[in-house]
């Protein structure tokens, strides 16, 4: 509590405030374009804060964070375009309502809740930090890939109503995961002679083609061309209906805080974990889950942005980056002489007090542009699709060959692009496909080095799994597996109704 006092000294720096503000803005306008994520917005403040001082880059540095983790949203719940890894799961039921034409009602739930996560985050960061931290610290390679696992066996029973084909999904993104350069052997791995895929497949491209590309090719199919998006009309949204999920969303933001904490876990897995619990705990959801339930904005808003707070933790204590920004911020620290580590918060109190100072700044400056700027942008969705599919278009060959200035990207971009319509046509959710992109690599290598240490123990088996955390994570992941197979399934039902009789 003593550093939250402390970091409101900085409420009355009106150049901080200002700073932060700033950040806040450029986050917006960077995160919500499709392509442009707010890692690319991070990295390129490390060159522009060089000169600055250590406070000003901070203040500038933590307003694009914040912001920006929310940003995502927008292209997300507008365009069915993920601005982040994280907004993947936004997708799933805000799309569906600005297709309604309750685009309005779904950016107010994504601020509200944005908020409530980045807050939440970052008190569990000022008061949570050591604890957490040494929570972390005990987790073994396999644990990262139980929960990885986790994640991915979660998934194929959320996104679509085949449970097969949502592991499916998910395995050919594990594919695609791991082409590249093997970490381990130094050798290329799947690229089938094309140097271009040796350095794998950038989640950009893929992401772009996936939801963006292949909503348009989705468009050209059916033929409604001549059709307009329906019009973004301004709702009466009551405060107290929002907030009728309060509760909910303060287990999600917890749930976000821990993944967080956990270093190359981040957003995606967060967000995804959440959405699985937002399935179980909600009964009556406003409609079904995927088709524009409110309760599945809540979720992942939540959790995606209280990762923020958690993915400081491991940095500021460990030097150990939560996420991709995490990462850049951390580079941000070592330009400007600061030295995170176990030691960071004693020996520096106030750069730590400043990085909470902005961190809730920037929470107010995303619910002052969520709830004033956002709804602005969402004019986008109501041009005629004549017009708004080849904008799309021309975003998505943008925002593919910005991530490294490469036609090849482009390429790989059209590819996903056709590969998600393929998929969407026959019934296959893109979604878990992303999650294994993202977390395949960290699966990889952390299954590799768990079994090679295990390798030389006198019980492989007890090496492997006979941790407490271990146990408990492989016992959820079957558990996942288990209750989502269609038989089991059937049975679960056929006693629930026996009983209801």
């Amino acid at each position: 509590m003593s550093a939250i006092i402390a970091s409101l000294s900085f409420f009355t720096d009106i150049r901080f405030i200002l700073l932060c503000g700033l950040g806040s803005v450029a986050g917006l306008f960077v995160g919500s374009i499709p392509g442009l994520s707010v890692s690319m917005a991070t990295a390129l403040l490390v060159s522009i804060t060089y000169t600055w001082s250590t406070h000003d880059a901070l203040a500038t540095v933590m307003g694009v964070y914040v912001v920006g983790v929310f940003s995502g949203a927008l292209s997300a719940i507008l365009l069915n375009i993920p601005g982040a890894p994280s907004s993947v799961v936004t997708t799933l039921d805000g799309y569906p309502l600005a297709k309604r034409g309750e685009a309005f009602k779904a950016l107010k739930y994504a601020t509200v809740y944005s908020f409530v996560g980045s807050v939440f985050g970052l008190v569990a960061l000022a008061l949570l930090a050591q604890p957490i931290t040494s929570i972390a610290l005990k987790f073994q390679p396999m644990d990262y890939f139980l929960l990885a696992l986790f994640g991915l066996a979660t998934v194929g029973g959320l996104t679509t109503d085949s449970f097969s084909k949502g592991l499916i999904s998910a395995v050919f993104g594990l594919f695609f995961a791991m082409i590249g350069m093997d970490a381990v052997l130094g050798t290329p791995r799947l690229t089938f002679g094309i140097t271009n895929l040796n350095a794998g497949i950038n989640t950009v491209p893929a992401l772009v083609g996936l939801f963006g590309f292949a909503e348009v090719l989705s468009v050209i199919f059916d033929g409604h061309m001549d059709a307009e998006v329906n019009g973004i009309v301004k709702q009466v949204v009551k405060m107290k209906d929002i907030l009728k999920h309060f509760w909910h969303s303060l287990y999600y933001s917890l749930l976000g805080t821990v993944v967080g904490a956990l270093p190359g876990a981040g957003g995606p897995v967060a967000a995804f974990l959440a959405y699985s619990q937002a399935k179980t705990i909600v009964k009556n959801p406003s409609r079904p889950f995927g088709e524009g339930a409110v309760e599945g904005i809540v979720a992942s808003e939540s959790s995606n942005n209280a990762c923020i707070g958690g993915a400081l933790i491991p940095m500021l204590t460990l030097a150990v980056p939560g996420d991709a920004v995490t990462a850049i911020i951390l580079s941000v620290f070592y330009v400007h002489g600061l030295q995170p580590g176990p030691m960071f918060l004693a020996t520096s109190a106030d750069s730590f007090h400043a990085i909470l100072a902005g961190g809730f700044i920037g929470c107010v400056f995303l619910l002052l542009l969520g709830l004033l700027v956002a709804p602005h942008l969402s004019k986008i969705i109501a041009v005629p699709k004549t017009i708004l599919m080849p904008i799309v278009t021309l975003l998505c060959v943008i925002g593919a060959y910005a991530c490294n200035n490469r036609l090849f990207d482009v390429g790989l971009m059209f590819f996903f692009g056709i590969l998600g319509f393929l998929m969407r046509s026959r019934g296959y959710s893109v979604a878990p496909m992303t999650l294994g992109i993202v977390l395949g690599n960290m699966m990889d290598s952390n299954f590799r080095r768990a079994v090679s240490l295990a390798v030389s123990a006198d019980n492989v088996v007890v090496a492997l799994f006979g941790r407490p955390i271990t146990m408990v994570l492989l016992v959820c992941t079957l558990v996942s597996i288990i209750t989502n197979i269609p038989a089991v399934k059937r049975a679960w039902a056929n006693r629930k109704s026996g009983k209801a009789k």
